[in-house]
């Protein structure tokens, strides 16, 4: 099996990409109504002068999405028929963090909004002829938040009952984000959206459980 989807199974989940667009966009529009509220209220300069502060950060990390994809591939893999499936998982998750960090630094080139900080609150876009290829203080959308929900996203996908670890720790991460002023509201809530459908996208193609396992000893075809 190549693990991808036949076309009776694509239709409906096409609808659905489509349908979280449609709510990320109108997402992004509430929460950039929201984002000088969000600017003057929920700063916490010192938030990752704490532990937890730190904590919710790094789940924006892609070393930390890495780590739990060993650990997956370790743990699933220890049985010999199974190796191929948690390899599969394994790369899945790790990569779907790493597609929704690599998104999120053509998106800032392309759009080119600046942090909050920049402007004290307020929108400012650099010129494309100013530090044309560098991301450096852009903020649109966040690289943390989309990396985090990149990852959270297929671990959802992967391990439906554990789903909610993942997006608790992902939306944590965004907030922290917002707190400590390195973003706008609306830049964690565009790369939430976007970490959605970058894990669709991926699970879509290769899908988590497209690899069977090899008959046991003395199975028979069915």
């Amino acid at each position: 099996m190549n693990g991808t989807l036949d076309p009776a199974a694509r239709a409906p989940q096409t609808r659905d990409a489509w349908r979280a667009l449609a709510i990320t966009l109108v997402a992004f529009g509430v929460a950039s109504l929201l984002d000088q509220w969000a600017y003057q209220h929920l700063a916490n300069a010192r938030v990752y002068d704490q532990d937890w502060g730190r904590f919710l950060r790094i789940q924006g990390f892609l070393g930390t999405w890495l780590a739990l994809a060993i650990a997956v591939r370790l743990h699933e893999g220890g049985d010999e028929r199974l190796r191929a499936l948690a390899s599969r998982r394994a790369w899945l998750l790790v990569g779907s963090a790493a597609l929704g960090g690599a998104l999120a630094e053509v998106l800032k080139l392309a759009i080119r909004r600046e942090r909050p900080e920049a402007h004290d609150g307020l929108y400012g876009f650099r010129a494309f002829g100013e530090n044309t290829w560098s991301t450096g203080g852009l903020g649109l959308p966040s690289s943390h938040a989309l990396v985090a929900f990149g990852g959270a996203a297929m671990l959802a996908r992967l391990y439906p009952r554990a789903r909610w670890v993942g997006y608790v720790l992902a939306a944590g991460c965004a907030l922290s984000r917002v707190m400590s002023r390195a973003h706008f509201l609306s830049d964690v809530t565009l790369a939430a959206g976007l970490g959605w459908l970058v894990a669709w996208s991926l699970a879509r193609r290769w899908s988590p459980d497209g690899v069977a396992p090899p008959p046991q000893p003395g199975a028979t075809a069915g």
